[in-house]
């Protein structure tokens, strides 16, 4: 299995022995792809990462343990919780998915934020009404080809792309872009003194305690990966605009065990308020496009001179769609659009005709999409892990860290993991993904715990979700009772609950 995924050093290759895998995980899932996997192994990197940071402060070696189910079924966790004796609500917009081209193609629409659908509705010539409908749309589609569509929705700045095949990703520049690039890469980006630590010390209960995390991310990598930093101990601050549109379906999973802001940085003291963060920050994690926070004065470099490193420097943690090279970098991204663009839901298509007897052309047959976004989730885990790797070098080497992940560099890399047959992906023993409902399915119930408070309501607010599926020997993440879910998203007020140099 292809563990050793960061560029600039990874962990000390005897940690691995620490991670406890399950064995032959891929019928955890029905796919042809090796989602259980790359589930199991991002998670538990992320938690082995988390650990070896532990060690280097405290001494405590401990194991990490990951059963592979449970880590796929995390990789859906924004469908499993329920709040006030609820199921989620929809999670994509009425008009998000699949359509056929007039070239007899098929493209993407992602548009769940309503400026994405007001302009891809625009470009149809359709109203932006609750009336309109997939049939409408997919006749006004009708009258693009695919990538013609693609491009025009490009110069907009607008979420769509064109089905490809792995021979026509191959061939693409930006597939040509990112061949050999790793999944996680970790370079050094200035000096600062290292980390001091009080060895050997037993005082921390989680390995990330004292560690201070701005989370400027939304959707689903980005706050996957603040979420694993809190549970494993970190403070996060989740920090978004209210001038943005949200997701709340999905905030309300992704920001468990965070703290929540809104901070608007078109105002002068509001950028203020952000610059004093930094000043006290561990991680700036960051997952808007490339070159919006560039704009706003808060760039990679930018937010490194902002921090005090009379004690250590700052990790920053930068995740986009497409990668930082060739000509689709500044593009905007989703799961979805990266599994239809780089080729896997015309491969999965195919590996399910076989498996039905049926075709063998995947021209011929509707495309087939992951059973859970496993791109954004992998990236999420792998993003966590990249932090902690770098956290660890703060101790070990100093200097100030860059982190960068791309979802098309994550499918890159779940592709390297190989296949399994279609007999076996989508046969008997391969187990679909429990229903969304409530009550709860019995499986996720026995894998959730309950979030009693939030701080929004004075009489708190009943939430169930899965329980973080790393399970470390000597320090258990923390959960139900122990942390909170904040619901919404200015909770707190932006400063830090400590403020003293770790």
């Amino acid at each position: 299995m292809k563990l050793w995924l960061s560029t600039g050093g990874g962990l000390p290759q005897e940690s691995l022995q620490s991670l406890i895998l399950s064995n032959e995980p891929d019928c955890a899932i029905t796919s042809s792809f090796k989602i259980a996997s790359a589930a199991q192994t991002t998670i538990g990197l992320a938690g082995l990462s988390a650990a070896h940071f532990h060690e280097l402060r405290t001494g405590v070696k401990q194991t990490v343990s990951i059963n592979a189910r449970h880590a796929v079924l995390e990789f859906r966790s924004e469908a499993y919780y329920t709040l006030e004796s609820q199921a989620p609500g929809a999670l994509w917009d009425t008009i998000a998915g699949l359509y056929r081209t007039r070239d007899g193609k098929f493209v993407r629409l992602h548009t769940n934020f309503p400026h994405h659908r007001l302009g891809i509705l625009s470009i149809l010539g359709l109203p932006d009404s609750l009336e309109t409908t997939r049939n409408q749309v997919q006749g006004a589609l009708m009258q693009w080809d695919a990538n013609e569509f693609e491009e025009k929705a490009a110069e907009s700045g607008l979420c769509a792309f064109a089905l490809r095949t792995f021979d026509e990703w191959d061939r693409h520049p930006q597939g040509l872009a990112l061949r050999n690039e790793p999944p996680v890469t970790v370079i050094k980006i200035g000096d600062a003194p290292r980390r001091e630590v009080s060895f050997p010390s037993s005082s921390y209960k989680h390995p990330l305690e004292n560690i201070k995390v701005l989370d400027l991310s939304r959707v689903l990598a980005g706050p996957v990966a603040g979420r694993t930093l809190a549970v494993h101990g970190a403070d996060v601050l989740l920090v978004t605009s209210p001038k943005l549109p949200a997701l709340p379906t999905l905030d309300v999973d992704t920001s468990r065990g965070k703290r929540t802001t809104q901070l608007d940085l078109n105002l002068a003291e509001d950028k203020q308020k952000l610059q004093e963060l930094i000043f006290d920050a561990d991680v700036f994690l960051q997952a808007y496009r490339p070159g919006a926070l560039e704009n706003k004065g808060f760039g990679t470099l930018d937010v490194v001179k902002m921090k005090d490193n009379r004690y250590h420097g700052i990790i920053c943690a930068n995740l986009c769609a497409w990668g930082w090279e060739g000509p689709w970098k500044n593009r905007r991204g989703f799961d979805s659009l990266v599994q239809t663009a780089t080729g896997f839901n015309a491969a999965e298509s195919q590996a399910y005709a076989e498996f039905q007897g049926k075709l063998s052309s995947a021209s011929a047959s509707e495309p087939k999409p992951f059973p859970v976004q496993a791109l954004d989730h992998a990236a999420g885990y792998l993003m966590a892990y990249g932090i902690n790797v770098a956290l660890c070098k703060t101790i070990t080497e100093g200097g100030s860290w860059e982190v960068r992940v791309s979802l098309a560099a994550v499918a890159q890399w779940l592709r390297s993991l190989g296949r399994v047959p279609p007999e076996v992906g989508f046969g008997q023993a391969a187990k679909p993904m429990p229903s969304v409902s409530f009550p709860p399915d019995d499986e996720v119930r026995k894998l959730s715990s309950e979030w009693a408070q939030s701080y929004h309501s004075s009489n708190g607010t009943r939430m169930t979700a899965l329980k973080h599926a790393a399970i470390l020997s000597k320090t258990p993440v923390k959960g139900g009772n122990e942390a909170t879910a904040p619901i919404v998203l200015n909770c707190s007020s932006p400063e830090w609950i400590m403020s003293s140099p770790d």
